[in-house]
Parts: C-alpha cells; sequence; structure tokens
C-alpha cells in the first residue's frame, strides 16, 4: 500500500511538473509572438532604433508618432475598454488613410514607443516634440478627433490625466 500511494505521489509530481513546464514554453512563445508582432511593424513603418538615440527621437514618420500620442492617451485612462481601443484604431485608419491592419500595426507600435519612454504621462511631451519638428501643428486636430472617440466609448469624457496630456500636447506643438 505505500508503495502505491509513493508511486501515484510520483506520477502527480511529474504531471505537475509537465504542465509547468508546458505552460512555460506556451508563454515563451506569446511573447516571442509580441516582440515578432512589434518588429513587424516597425519594419512595415519603416522605423529604425539607433542606439544612441530615444526611440522617439528616431521617428521620421508623423502617423507614428500620432499612434504613439493616441496610445498614451488610451492608456491614461484607467482601465481602457475593447471599444476605446477599437476607436483608436478606427481613428488612425481614417486620419491616416491605411488599411485596418496597418492601422492595428501603428498602434502596436505606438505602445512599444509608449513603454520605451518610461510610461505615457512623460512619452506625449517628447512625442509633442517630435511631432512638432515633423509636421509643426497641423495634426493636433487629428489628434483632438482620435482624443474625443476615445472618450466617447469610455465614460463619455476625458479624464484629468487625459486633459493634462492634451494640454502637454498643445504646448509641445506650440499652440496657444
Amino acid at each position: 500500500m505505500p508503495f502505491l500511494l509513493g508511486a501515484l505521489g510520483l506520477i502527480a509530481a511529474a504531471y505537475f511538473w509537465a504542465m509547468r513546464a508546458r505552460n512555460a514554453a506556451e508563454m515563451t512563445h506569446e511573447l516571442l509572438d509580441v516582440a515578432n508582432d512589434v518588429r513587424l511593424a516597425a519594419r512595415r513603418f519603416g522605423f529604425r532604433r539607433r542606439h544612441n538615440l530615444h526611440p522617439v527621437d528616431t521617428i521620421d514618420d508623423a502617423a507614428i508618432a500620432i499612434a504613439a500620442i493616441g496610445s498614451c492617451l488610451l492608456e491614461l485612462d484607467d482601465y481602457p475598454t475593447a471599444e476605446q481601443k477599437e476607436a483608436l484604431i478606427r481613428g488612425l485608419r481614417d486620419a491616416q488613410g491605411i488599411s485596418h491592419e496597418a492601422a492595428e500595426e501603428l498602434v502596436i507600435l505606438g505602445r512599444w514607443i509608449t513603454n520605451e519612454s518610461g510610461g505615457p504621462a512623460q512619452a506625449v511631451s517628447r512625442l509633442a516634440k517630435r511631432l512638432y519638428k515633423l509636421n509643426g501643428a497641423e495634426d493636433l486636430e487629428t489628434i483632438a478627433k482620435i482624443a474625443t472617440s476615445i472618450a466617447k466609448f469610455g465614460n463619455g469624457a476625458l479624464s484629468e490625466k487625459q486633459k493634462t496630456a492634451l494640454e502637454d500636447l498643445q504646448r509641445g506643438l506650440k499652440v496657444s
């Protein structure tokens, strides 16, 4: 009898460790897929990271900066909903005249840039300065439309953090 209980315990332990190893492998594959998505999005839009510069300073396309600012505004809300994420994608698609898949890739790249900047609050001012160097203040209306569509699918109004971010954006774009 003790031999049987020992064998069952050994089988249960082996099963437990096998499941842990399988789950770890799945998690590793998911992380690699996320990294691959960012890499493919960067390649599609011609974004190249230079090792001696901040990622925001290497942006050469205003669409990438707008997507990153939209991601910042989305993340500054408490818990963004799927509808808000879709509103960001639709806003980018309509403003830039690109496909839905390309807009999704822009959002992926924008979220990565936001994370590399230390979070959405820090990224907005840096992205605003870069956008001003690229296009001046002409994209402020596009960003405002995206922000209102994000707010519409949230609680109906912008949060205080989002309002502060838009004020930082206006200062960065030198709009009074």
